[in-house]
């Protein structure tokens, strides 16, 4: 089944904007833009429009992910493999690896970052098919790979290939399955809700975030903050303003609780990227001029390299300035983001300066 988000991150990926496609399809803007979010049931004629235009089999997208959660829920351990025997050594230099290629997303565009993820994870692919380990070794090489998998996805997503970051978060879900890792298989289910509360069915988005905060087992107190944190954006962007703040008192309870290890890939969930969050829930919720002080506070504690984030949160302030009223700070705002987002180009900054842009 097809959904609108499948026909959006289709259409972005190829670079046609919505006007585009509607003059090539024949079909009204406005209305391939209510199918594409959701509010109208997809329809046969566009499908066949849409992989005419696009030249893409959109019958074949990825699994539902929906279905995946539920498949996820219910997996059984994985059976023996045969293969190539592979040793603690050849898993450890991927997990440097991974790591090493996560710290980069920080610094590096995605545009330039993307090739060398794709490449890595490529090659992780030949190993994982080929291996003959033992079950640990085995657990920390789909780990491994399924940690791939996941930042695949955000830097795909952020480079603008939303369906190829789709695609890599449920194949790095059956990954996690393979390694027994809950909170991994978690961590990609969240990330993907994030993705379909952006572009999709916010409704769907808050399902499965609230799927994956349900079924990850044995997650640390600031895992269990991030998985959080996605349910209140999905919920936000539903309209849902009892769960949004339900959940967000929760994301404030349970980060209270860190204190042990924690995933190596929670390193940069602190307390300036849980305000940012908050904020961004209260200017969807129509409350901008609370959002502001914490967006402005956070991105105050953000280093000059981090240029993505900076230029990614300053958008929202610019957006809660606007919303409060105060266009001439909006427009101030919004010249600085673009100044910083020239230092680190990112599709999502470049689609949030246009829409903030467009309001102001």
């Amino acid at each position: 089944m097809v959904r609108g988000w499948d026909l959006r991150a289709a259409r972005e990926a190829a670079g046609l904007s919505l006007g585009r496609m509607a003059q090539r399809t024949h079909f009204a803007r406005s209305y391939l833009s209510m199918i594409e979010t959701g509010k109208r049931p997809v329809v046969r004629d566009v499908v066949l429009a849409y992989e005419q235009v696009l030249e893409v089999p959109l019958a074949d997208a990825p699994g539902e992910p929906l279905r995946v959660a539920h498949e996820w829920l219910l997996a059984e351990p994985p059976s023996g493999r045969a293969g190539r025997r592979i040793g603690g050594s050849d898993v450890a230099g991927l997990e440097a690896r991974v790591v090493e290629l996560r710290h980069l997303d920080d610094v590096v565009s995605s545009a330039d970052l993307l090739p060398v993820i794709t490449g890595e994870l490529a090659r992780a692919e030949r190993l994982a098919d080929d291996a003959s380990c033992t079950e640990s070794i085995g657990r920390r090489l789909f780990t491994a790979l399924g940690e791939l998998y996941q930042l695949a996805g955000w830097v795909a997503d952020d480079a603008g290939n939303h369906a190829d970051a789709r695609r890599h978060y449920l194949t790095g879900v059956r990954a996690a399955n393979n390694a027994c890792d809950r909170v991994l298989g978690a961590q990609l289910l969240s990330s993907l809700s994030y993705q379909i509360a952006n572009l999709g069915d916010p409704a769907d988005a808050s399902l499965l975030a609230r799927t994956a905060v349900r079924g990850a087992d044995g997650a640390t107190p600031v895992v269990r903050t991030l998985l959080l944190e996605r349910a209140a954006w999905a919920a936000a962007r539903s309209g849902d303003a009892e769960l949004t703040w339900r959940t967000l008192d929760a994301v404030d309870d349970t980060y209270d609780r860190r204190g042990g290890d924690e995933p190596e890939w929670t390193y940069w969930l602190d307390r300036g990227e849980i305000d940012v969050m908050a904020a961004r829930c209260m200017v969807a919720l129509g409350r901008p001029r609370d959002a502001a002080p914490l967006l402005a506070h956070a991105i105050s504690g953000y280093p000059a390299e981090h240029a993505r984030e900076v230029a990614l949160y300053l958008t929202w302030l610019a957006e809660s300035h606007a919303r409060a009223g105060d266009l001439d700070a909006a427009r101030s705002t919004l010249a600085e983001a673009r100044r910083r987002a020239a230092a680190m180009p990112s599709a999502r900054t470049a689609a949030r300066i246009r829409d903030v842009h467009r309001l102001v």
